[in-house]
């Protein structure tokens, strides 16, 4: 045979080969994670519940998903065991001590504290209706600048509309 004709089924074996390779590379770390489980550490299961596990059995874990509240997942539902900060952070809000990050604010109030706060002078526009008197204004300034139209003067002067 020629080595063309091999060459797609060598890369298609090589690259199951890899995945393969990566997928029992995950699983083999997903089960030392688990490994690590002990009692108080906090965890998030695969359903993205967060708890602190109370016992550890050999394919169970009780975990306290609340105060008083107890349930039994099997090890492979766990997602991920947290770091004390990381729980500590996502459950009851408590940020590290030591922590470098900055903080961003909710609102943009925090960001103009050290200013002085005064209101712009700006024309207010008023929005209700116009007085009667600039309305009628108005409508003056209209007719002057509107030409007059011929027949319309005709009829408006001798003619009362009775036949």
């Amino acid at each position: 045979m020629n080595i063309v004709t091999l060459l797609p089924f060598i890369v298609l074996i090589g690259a199951m080969f890899l995945m393969t390779r990566s997928a029992k590379n995950k699983q083999r770390q997903a089960a030392q994670m688990r490994d690590q489980m002990q009692p108080g550490t906090g965890v998030r299961t695969i359903g993205g519940m967060y708890a602190t596990v109370k016992e550890v059995s050999e394919d169970s874990v009780l975990l306290e998903v609340a105060p008083g509240v107890h349930a039994i997942y099997a090890k492979n539902a766990i997602g991920a065991v947290l770091d004390d900060d990381e729980y500590n952070r996502i459950i009851h809000g408590i940020e590290a001590a030591e922590s470098g990050t900055p903080v961003v604010p909710d609102d943009l109030s925090s960001l103009t504290e050290g200013e002085a706060a005064e209101p712009a002078e700006e024309k207010k526009i008023d929005l209700g209706k116009e007085a009667a008197g600039e309305k009628a204004e108005k409508a003056e300034k209209a007719e002057e600048a509107e030409p007059k139209d011929a027949k319309r003067d005709d009829k408006g002067e001798g003619d009362t509309g009775a036949k």
